[in-house]
């Protein structure tokens, strides 16, 4: 019997496989799962970030790795996977964000901002001689008198979330969360401490608060903002 030739359908994120698959997505997302993870959880007043960052040298400043990003007054972000690729949405991200402002002279909504990026993400699986984008967000802002966290992965999707997680302990993470949320609302001092457990729970290594990124949106003051290292030094120590 005649045997037709492979279409090489994992070489060109245009062509999709017999069974409707993109294998040039799904490999975009093992680099995200390869990535540290990262872990976001919305509370009553707030909202936290957290997300581990690992020095694999030495030689390297602390202060140039950075895993959870400020991208306006009221919204930021957490990333598994490629960090290049994270940088260059990242700054759409922002500037997405100043041309809103201008034009409407009012603070983006959170879920504008994560479609927006989707669609970018999205436009990279359309076009030969592009690649997906090799990581996935986790966005966190306020809107009115309320926190939404969104998670994004490499093909364009997005979906709102009560808590998620990225990266390569995320499925250990998401498992932990649904016990812990159940029928649950925190706080945002809950949700802080239920971050950081949750991540020293499913590190392989013992993690130290040097290890660590924490960011935090208030409800109240509707702004969003990184925590100092001695502040996270405090959170560990009550643990």
């Amino acid at each position: 019997m005649f045997s037709p030739p492979s279409m090489g359908y994992d070489r060109a994120i245009t062509i999709f496989s017999p069974d409707g698959r993109l294998y040039q997505v799904e490999y975009a997302q093992e680099a995200v799962k390869r990535g540290l993870t990262a872990i976001g959880i919305v509370c009553v007043d707030g909202g936290v970030l957290i997300a581990e960052r690992r020095k694999f040298s030495a030689l390297i400043d602390e202060k140039t790795l950075e895993k959870i990003i400020k991208i306006d007054d009221h919204i930021g972000a957490a990333y598994a996977g490629l960090g290049p690729d994270a940088r260059v949405l990242m700054d759409a991200a922002r500037t997405t964000c100043q041309i809103h402002r201008l034009l409407y002279d009012e603070d983006i909504p959170v879920e504008t901002l994560v479609k927006r990026i989707c669609d970018i993400k999205q436009s990279y699986t359309l076009y030969a001689g592009a690649r997906p984008f090799g990581v996935s967000f986790i966005f966190l802002g306020v809107d009115g008198e309320k926190a939404y966290l969104y998670g994004t992965e490499p093909g364009g999707s997005y979906a709102g979330y009560k808590a998620h997680a990225v990266g390569m302990g995320a499925q250990a993470a998401l498992e932990i969360l649904e016990k812990e949320l159940a029928g649950k609302e925190l706080k945002l001092e809950e949700g802080i401490r239920l971050a950081i457990k949750v991540l020293k729970k499913i590190s392989e290594k013992e993690i130290t608060p040097e290890q660590v990124e924490l960011g935090i949106v208030e409800v109240k003051t509707k702004k969003f903002r990184k925590l100092s290292q001695e502040e996270i030094e405090k959170y560990f120590k009550t643990l």
